[in-house]
């Protein structure tokens, strides 16, 4: 493991004026030593990571840190400034700046090694010997802590030799004090010293017991969880030392999380929540007073935080008991529109169905581009199997893959139900998703039975049960009942009408011909365009999907041009950069040779960047681009048996050349639109390359 810090990466007279322009000095040290491979990139990721809330803390401290794909190890740099620069601390600006860097998969021994640096960055005598450490080697020795004779030697110095003689005559005191009474009590000879009489009053003593201190329980967290997360466990735990208060933290940060015993949070008089991101099992601390807060201010007032929750014991606030909370709205606002957390709830359910979308759909690809078209017609090969007969190997690929897309419905309502009411959503869910399967529904069916069950769980969970059949009602009642009304709603009442409907979009591709089938292929385009990734593009995905557990010549077509309306907006990114780089910012560019590649393989949301930073140029463009993509697919009568792949799955697709042309004429399409809405842009304005709006939308893509 390489050191975390070396003498190259420090510099005691750091001459940057800014944030931005520290940050770059000392990352340019990163990259010199080979730890950072692309500098523009990870300052990108830096300066997204500043945005989300500054990095400057008390007492002249800026740790300005993220984690990058750019960064090949945990590192640290460390900067003195003579002048101080502002870092958004409340009391000044920071002569100590210490910049961070963990790789995006960051090993645990190396984060535990920042999250030690965070907490000692709490201590006076450790920032005091940086600020007056003479020599690069020997800051980065104190960093690393790999010094301890030398910070003793400072202690010593500070404390002083009188000090040091106050303890030993102290100590000469205390053990003189107890022979000269012995001596006086115990006439020489004697084995036993006699008891003093006045030894009777301590008797009681043992008896007095101490008052149980107060116990307080604490939850730290920030967004990236390595340097503020812990450096608030620490500055709590300070101050509840100095409060005569019990305090323990649980980081929930990159080192590792590990929960509290759950004993001890039973045993907790109050919480502390001090934190950015969601506190993770939040449901284990209900019932206790609660003091919730961001993490800065369990770094900067902790003493106020233990104050304010010792208040709120003492006059009984408590929390609410815990309720079930559905994954997808935890964190959730309280503002969230309904339409915001169906969106989300249907994104549960396409997310968790879209592997076995890949899984399956590839089997079946790959099975007919073995064993030829008819190989839907081969029998089970439980019955019958040659191992040297590749027919009976693309069967078994075709059966495999059949199974697989057998799930694509129930687990589509089982995770949209559970995105609505978690885990006892997910038996009514699938058991709708299963009956929409059984009576044709299809996937519409399976989206509908997802909600009716949410929404049939949520309102059990709504009626007050009493505390007796608390122990049963996830695993019994909620089940029990939400599968008998689930079932009895997907077989007589909605199931029949979604079959129908079901039926006849069916029905009607199959028969799509000419104009019609353009204009399907127009729409499906836009929608694949519109959000990049988002709901309207899972939506159609879904739909081409859905085709293929049942293909046709016109679900064959429609899976064909959603897949190659998806690849147009990150191929059209990547052109435009290629042809007009100036018209884009140095991280855009470097997103943009990703682009390529993502693009090819049919992923959309490679073009978020671009779209994040200039959607109201970027997203029309791309739309523009996919819409005639899928026209043009559905006018060359293109097919595709296989659900992704891009041009990898090119010997797949009916028409190749002319469905590559589509691609290849869409792409061209929103490039050039772009290309023409930036330059507009840039002719009133100046180049956005250069202007501060545009650095800070390259700035959030980059986050």
């Amino acid at each position: 493991m390489s050191e975390l810090i070396t003498a190259e990466l420090v510099d005691l007279d750091l001459s940057a004026e800014t944030k931005d322009a520290a940050a770059r000095s000392l990352a340019e040290r990163m990259a010199a030593s080979g730890r950072v491979t692309d500098l523009e990139g990870f300052l990108a990721d830096v300066a997204a990571r500043e945005a989300q809330m500054p990095t400057g803390l008390d007492g002249g401290i800026g740790i300005p840190h993220c984690r990058s794909t750019h960064v090949t190890e945990p590192t640290l740099a460390f900067g003195r400034s003579a002048s101080g620069i502002d870092f958004g601390a409340p009391d000044g600006p920071a002569d100590l700046i210490f910049l961070i860097a963990a790789p995006a998969g960051g090993d645990a021994d190396h984060l535990s090694i920042l999250s030690t640096l965070a907490r000692h960055l709490m201590d006076g005598e450790f920032t005091g010997a940086l600020r007056s450490a003479t020599e690069p080697g020997r800051a980065a020795s104190l960093i690393r802590g790999d010094a301890p004779e030398a910070a003793e030697a400072g202690a010593a110095e500070a404390t002083g030799a009188d000090a040091t003689g106050a303890d030993q005559a102290g100590a000469g005191e205390a053990a003189e004090e107890p022979t000269t009474a012995a001596a006086e009590a115990t006439p020489p000879g004697t084995a036993e010293p006699a008891t003093p009489p006045a030894a009777e009053p301590a008797a009681p003593e043992p008896a007095a017991q101490p008052a149980a201190p107060f116990r307080i329980v604490a939850i730290t967290s920030c967004p990236t969880g390595i340097a503020h997360t812990y450096m608030a466990a620490e500055s709590l735990e300070k101050a509840g030392t100095a409060a005569g208060v019990e305090v323990f933290v649980e980081t929930q940060g990159s080192a590792g999380f590990k929960r509290l015993d759950p004993q001890l949070v039973a045993d907790a008089d109050g919480v502390i929540f001090a934190h950015d991101v969601e506190v993770r099992d939040k449901e284990r601390f209900a019932g206790k007073p609660i003091v919730d807060v961001g993490v800065k201010a369990g770094i900067n007032r902790p003493a106020e935080l233990i104050a304010e929750v010792r208040q709120k014991a003492a006059r009984g606030e408590v929390s609410a008991p815990a309720r079930p909370t559905a994954p997808m709205d935890k964190g959730a606002g309280a503002t969230d529109s309904y339409a915001t957390r169906l969106r989300k709830w249907l994104m549960t359910g396409v997310s968790y169905m879209v592997p076995f979308v890949a899984a399956g759909g590839l089997l079946i690809a790959l099975a007919f581009a073995i064993g030829g078209y008819t190989i839907n017609k081969a029998p089970s090969v439980a019955d019958h199997f040659v191992w040297t007969e590749a027919t009976s190997w693309a069967a078994l690929l075709f059966q495999i893959g059949g199974v697989a897309f057998g799930f694509l419905v129930p687990v589509l309502a089982g995770f949209i139900a559970y995105g609505m009411a978690d885990r006892p959503g997910l038996v009514p869910g699938f058991v709708g998703g299963a009956i929409a399967l059984t009576i044709n529904a299809g996937f519409l069916g399976g989206l509908i039975a997802g909600l009716i069950a949410g929404a049939v769980v949520m309102a059990i969970q709504r009626v007050t049960i009493p505390p007796v059949l608390r122990g049963i009602m996830p695993v019994v009642v909620i089940p029990l009942i939400s599968s008998v009304i689930v079932g009895f709603l997907m077989f007589l009442v909605v199931g029949k009408p979604i079959a129908a409907l079901q039926k006849g979009l069916t029905d009607w591709l199959s028969g799509l011909s000419g104009a019609n089938a353009i204009i399907l292929g127009a729409i499906l385009g836009l929608m694949m365009c519109f959000d990049l990734g988002g709901p309207l593009n899972k939506v159609a995905y879904a739909f081409a999907v859905g085709g293929l557990a049942n293909p046709n010549e016109g679900s064959l077509k429609v899976m064909a041009a959603v897949m190659a309306a998806g690849m147009v907006p990150p191929l059209a990114m990547a052109l435009a950069t290629t042809v007009r780089g100036r018209l884009f910012t140095k991280a855009e560019r470097e997103n943009g040779k990703a682009a390529w590649v993502l693009g090819a393989s049919f992923i959309t949301e490679g073009a978020i960047p671009f779209a994040a930073a200039d959607p109201l140029r970027v997203i029309p463009s791309a739309m523009a681009g996919g819409a005639v993509t899928g026209a043009l697919s559905m006018a060359f009568g293109c097919t595709l048996r296989a659900p992704h792949g891009g041009i990898f799955v090119v010997p797949l697709i009916g028409q190749p050349l002319l469905y590559l042309l589509a691609i290849a004429i869409g792409t061209c399409v929103s490039a050039a639109l772009v290309i023409l809405l930036k330059g507009l842009r840039g002719a009133s304005a100046g180049s956005p390359a250069e202007t501060p709006a545009s650095d800070a939308s390259g700035v959030t893509v980059a986050a």
